[in-house]
């Protein structure tokens, strides 16, 4: 089986026996609902035809529509998106939000492609699962390797198809395009949230913490933003090039206002230019900062059993999908390290995308402080939820606390369904 996908289930199983649910709950939200798998053509600027393959899985929707982003990745797999979309239940459960999970993805490197053609390719997507999708069905959002403008190609290629105009079959959208201008930086926002939060419930303040961060995406460098603002100090970024690490800690902040739209590698090269700093050509090494908080933004499985002993932060905050295999897991908290996990701390995306749908489905928009200020307060409510019954329950870890919440909803939802 597939390491993510395994790693994913194994965590589900155990959520289902420490809350106490019924066997079967496991056989219901061990698998989709619904797999769609689709060929699409595009016509390359050479006058060649090329084909991608395509999912969208639907995973479990009861407690309301599908609701997960779309991935363009040349490494992914069905099995990575069925892991996805079952993490998105959990997801949109533990946040409160009237919504089930789905995933969906394309095997493709989007950066070899000309913009025409990733055009051609995002249109085609939309056609080839259209069916499946709408403002009340199934809602997709960006993920790694696509952008609001993928969303304002696909949502305007399905307003083409149903002939009229469709604000809430997408989300995470231009602001120009009904989108909402919080959703670009949403997720790191909420990391950052969690992670302040997180350091007051363990050290009784944030103020003059450390962090390094894992990967300097969308999620990395609005996480290292907004972090800057509450008063971390942030003292290394990486990326697939290297570590940025300064001890006195970097200013991030200005830059990547000024360069919201640069790809992580530029914008890395300019924080360590303005910082007086240099690149160390290890990715890895920013596990081993002598911070007091970790964030992983990256992908899934970057802390695992061979780097977990590199890790000297007393704090990891899950900003990516699955960062953390569960055997790195147990020997970070066996050396007393607290792990928030994805399904809490990465969650701002889907709240803003939730708080946008709502705004697209009334024809209402609200302003920027005004959005910003309710996903604050769902992402820190949900915290102390969490925080909660994770004091209560010794010897539980925070992703189990995160996770019997986010399955009790769900079996709840499904027993009054009539379903189990």
């Amino acid at each position: 089986m597939n390491a993510f996908l395994g790693n994913t289930l194994q965590l589900l199983r155990r959520s289902i026996e420490l809350g106490g649910f019924p066997p079967e709950l496991y056989e219901f939200l061990s698998r989709p609902k619904r797999i769609l798998a689709v060929s699409i053509p595009v016509r390359l600027d050479s006058g060649g035809l090329a084909f991608f393959e395509g999912y969208r899985v639907q995973h479990n929707d009861a407690l309301g529509p599908y609701k997960g982003g779309i991935r363009f990745h040349p490494e992914v797999s069905l099995a990575d998106d069925v892991a996805l979309a079952t993490i998105m239940t959990l997801k949109d459960s533990l946040a409160g939000i009237p919504y089930g999970g789905a995933k969906g993805a394309v095997r493709v490197d989007p950066r070899r492609l000309s913009p025409r053609e990733l055009e051609e390719l995002s249109r085609g997507y939309v056609r080839a699962v259209a069916p499946l999708i709408g403002d009340e069905l199934d809602i997709p959002a960006p993920d790694v390797g696509t952008n609001s403008q993928i969303m304002a190609w696909m949502a305007d290629e399905y307003s083409k198809i149903a002939g009229r105009n469709v604000p809430g079959v997408f989300t995470a959208k231009p602001p120009e395009l009904w989108g909402n201008p919080v959703r670009e930086y949403s997720t790191g926002l909420g990391v950052a949230v969690i992670a302040v939060y997180a350091a007051k419930a363990l050290w009784g303040s944030s103020d003059g913490k450390t962090a390094a961060i894992q990967g300097f995406g969308n999620v990395g460098r609005w996480t290292a933003y907004w972090l800057e603002k509450m008063g971390v100090k942030v003292v290394a970024i990486s990326d697939v090039n290297g570590t940025v690490y300064k001890r006195g800690g970097l200013v991030a902040a200005e830059l990547i206002e000024k360069n919201r739209n640069a790809r992580g590698p530029d914008l890395l090269s300019q924080v360590a230019k303005y910082n007086d700093a240099s690149i160390a050509q290890d990715p890895g090494a920013v596990f081993g900062i002598d911070a007091d908080i970790l964030i992983p933004a990256a992908l899934e499985n970057a802390i695992t059993e061979d780097n977990v002993k590199l890790v000297r932060a007393k704090l990891v905050v899950e900003g990516a999908n699955g960062p953390t295999t569960p055997e790195a897991e147990k020997a970070l908290y066996e050396r007393g390290v607290v792990v928030v996990p994805d399904v809490l701390a990465n969650a701002g995306g889907v709240v803003m995308s939730y708080l946008e749908w709502v705004e697209n489905l009334q024809w209402v928009m609200w302003d920027e402080e005004e959005t910003r200020a309710r996903l604050e307060k769902i992402m820190a409510d949900n915290f102390k939820r969490v925080h909660q019954r994770w004091v209560q329950e010794k010897g539980w870890t925070v992703r189990d606390a995160a996770y019997v919440i986010a399955v009790e909803r769900i079996y709840k939802a499904m027993k009054a369904r009539g379903w189990i």
